[in-house]
């Protein structure tokens, strides 16, 4: 499978770590093979320089001409409806999951542990249920290896 997604003028990223840990930028201009001019007009990441190690490149790309102002990017941002994308998508989806877990309380985590228990007893006596309707296959014998006994033969002398 090729490699698709490049740094490019454009193109949507995930912010992993540093301050503006989990927003979406998009990359306005590449400044060296280190760092890059990005821009998050409607998730408050103001215009600025970023490591390109702290980036996830995802799937979207902004059509959009080099050095385009923040205003013209929020336009074209919402035009493309990038935030309901993302919210689509199975990361974006795991990320709010993990947010969500993270933030339970002790209480909400034993609910949420009965809850599984509840739900696996169903399941578990359904399965039983269904295993006790099928008919039982006997289990055929095997008959046992024939063992070859060699004779052994005795030398006198030796």
């Amino acid at each position: 499978m090729q490699f698709k997604r490049f740094i490019e003028i454009g193109r949507v990223a995930y912010i992993a770590y540093g301050p503006s840990k989990g927003k979406l930028i998009v990359i306005v201009d590449v400044i060296d093979q280190n760092r890059v001019l990005v821009d998050g007009p409607c998730t408050a990441v103001k215009r600025q320089a970023v490591n390109i190690k702290q980036l996830h490149l995802t799937k979207f790309v902004i059509k959009m001409p080099y050095g385009l102002r923040t205003g013209l990017i929020k336009k074209i941002w919402e035009k493309e409806e990038i935030e309901k994308k993302w919210a689509k998508t199975v990361w974006a989806k795991k990320i709010a999951s993990k947010k969500l877990r993270e933030n339970l309380s002790d209480f909400d985590r034993f609910k949420l542990m009965k809850m599984k228990q509840a739900r696996n007893r169903l399941i578990n006596t359904e399965f039983g249920n269904l295993k006790k309707k099928t008919p039982r296959v006997p289990i055929k014998k095997r008959k046992p290896n024939k063992v070859i006994h060699e004779k052994k033969i005795k030398i006198k002398g030796m």
